[in-house]
């Protein structure tokens, strides 16, 4: 489709006015970034904002321009290039979206392409508020859409996830046991704690709600495909940049960057892990292309069914942890934190109990320790919160932990076929290039850098605390085998109490 020489998605852009939900979020701030510096004739980019934390919209926005992701950008194009962006003071929580009348008029007449990827992503959110956000959501932004007289296409981001119920998963729209206004009344007429309740029931065979909105909400934009053009786009996990704009460059805790983040302070020692199992991990750029480009062959093919695309690895360069497992603390040790508070060494365990038990050795009980010490120089101590909130968790994400899916992506490889030699290359979808070993160390380079927010400079310095903390990691180790020692020897009247000795050392020594 299009010229061989010329790029059409970016001529699909050029002077188009794009609306924006979610663009504060991880995949958002990388949509702002993309269509800022490869489409720089786009029109205005209107993202809908609410204010948050005591900060308003304009506010808000002024503190993502200064997001490192922006850095490029700016170098390329100067400062001047936010001025295609708009700030609407919106919430796609709120009933209209939260807009005023002359905002919403502005939108309907202007607006050529809308990007939906506003979602709650959190398990614990409450059911009624999953529902607002994620399914009422999305049908008022579909309504916005229908407002349009200018609308060329809509793109939905929702998650591969949606049908975690199923270990093998097709690109289209799989029936959902729930009925969305049936779904919608119950929260309108029940209590908070009735709806919890019943939640499980609700949810079927569905993990939790955030899948079962985002279920839903996929057969909503479905229903308007006859009104006008729209693509469903479904991520895995998504993770740290591959290639654009910083390779490394991530906003997110979730998946490995939370735990590596975690894991290169010294913190986290112990992850439940099936290192044969795969992961579907996609880098966040490559997730920005295919949403780009959805819109523009949504708007091209007009297509009477709502196309899905599966934006995932595990059909086409699949990634299992056994692949970097020997590496990973190769990794931390080349990128230590000058802020790590002991040696980091991160070790894999097979089952959720057996890394229940050695998460009390290596992380409740340092943790009590370094937030008692903490509190005491007059800081605010959080390991302990923090491993609270971790082993929480654990049952909600167990059955993501300790299973593996596969997410054909054929209608994704025949996206990527269907551009032409310069979209190929501007806008990347084809990951079978993608080298998992070199992938992870510009991850690892990246939660240095924009997580644990640690500047590149700073690594001399670092390397050389993580010295002093080996051979305090060393010390340890032979004080415990000392102890050892003089235990046994006291023990040494009673066998049995030499050999309950002997185990429980044996066992404290491993987790180290």
């Amino acid at each position: 489709m299009g010229d061989e020489g010329s790029s059409a998605v970016k001529a699909f852009y050029r002077g188009a006015n794009v609306l924006l939900t979610g663009g504060t979020g991880f995949v958002g701030m990388a949509i702002v970034e993309k269509l800022l510096r490869v489409c720089p004739d786009v029109g205005t980019v209107f993202l809908l904002m609410r204010p948050k934390r005591g900060k308003s919209p304009a506010e808000r926005l002024q503190d993502l321009a200064k997001n490192p992701l922006f850095e490029t950008l700016v170098e390329m194009r100067g400062e001047g290039v936010f001025e295609r962006l708009q700030v609407v003071e919106g919430d796609v929580s709120a009933e209209g979206l939260g807009l005023s009348a002359a905002d919403r008029a502005r939108l309907a007449a202007a607006v050529h392409v809308v990007l939906h990827s506003a979602a709650t992503l959190d398990f614990d959110t409450p059911l009624a508020a999953t529902v607002n956000t994620n399914l009422l959501g999305t049908r008022r932004v579909l309504q916005l859409c229908r407002e349009m007289t200018n609308l060329k296409a809509m793109v939905h981001v929702s998650s591969a996830y949606v049908n975690s119920n199923r270990t093998d998963v097709e690109e289209i729209l799989y029936p959902v046991e729930q009925d969305a206004d049936k779904l919608i009344e119950l929260t309108n007429t029940m209590t908070e704690q009735a709806l919890e309740e019943l939640a499980p029931s609700l949810c079927g065979d569905l993990p939790n709600a955030y899948a079962l909105t985002k279920a839903l909400a996929e057969q909503e934009v479905s229903k308007e495909c006859s009104s006008f053009p729209c693509a469903i786009v479904r991520p895995s996990m998504i993770t740290a940049a591959w290639k654009e704009p910083v390779p490394g460059w991530t906003n997110s805790k979730n998946g490995p960057t939370g735990f590596m983040m975690g894991a290169a302070k010294g913190v986290v020692r112990r992850l439940p892990v099936c290192t044969n199992l795969i992961c579907d991990y996609i880098p966040v750029d490559v997730v920005v292309n295919e949403i780009l480009v959805a819109a523009w062959y949504a708007a091209t093919e007009r297509s009477t069914t709502v196309p899905v695309f599966h934006c995932t690895s595990s059909t086409c360069n699949p990634f299992r942890w056994q692949t970097v497992e020997e590496h990973v603390n190769t990794y931390l040790h080349r990128f230590p934190l000058t802020s790590a508070v002991w040696y980091p060494y991160l070790k894999f365990l097979p089952s959720l109990m057996v890394f229940r038990i050695a998460a009390f050795f290596v992380h409740m009980i340092p943790a009590y320790i370094l937030d008692f010490v903490t509190l005491i120089a007059g800081g605010k101590p959080i390991l302990v919160k923090l491993h609270t909130n971790v082993n929480r968790s654990l049952g909600r994400l167990a059955p993501f932990i300790f299973n593996e899916w596969h997410f054909s992506n054929d209608n994704t490889q025949q996206l990527s076929k269907a551009m032409n030699v310069v979209d190929q290359q501007l806008f990347f979808l084809d990951i079978s290039s993608l080298q998992w070993e070199s992938y992870f160390i510009s991850l690892a380079q990246g939660v240095r850098r924009y997580l644990n927010k640690e500047h590149p400079r700073s690594l001399p310095k670092a390397q050389r605390k993580d010295k002093i903390l080996l051979v305090l990691h060393i010390l340890l180790q032979l004080l415990l085998c000392f102890s050892v020692w003089w235990l046994t020897s006291c023990a040494t009247a009673s066998p049995v109490k030499a050999s309950v000795v002997a185990v429980v050392a044996y066992s404290l020594f491993s987790l180290l």
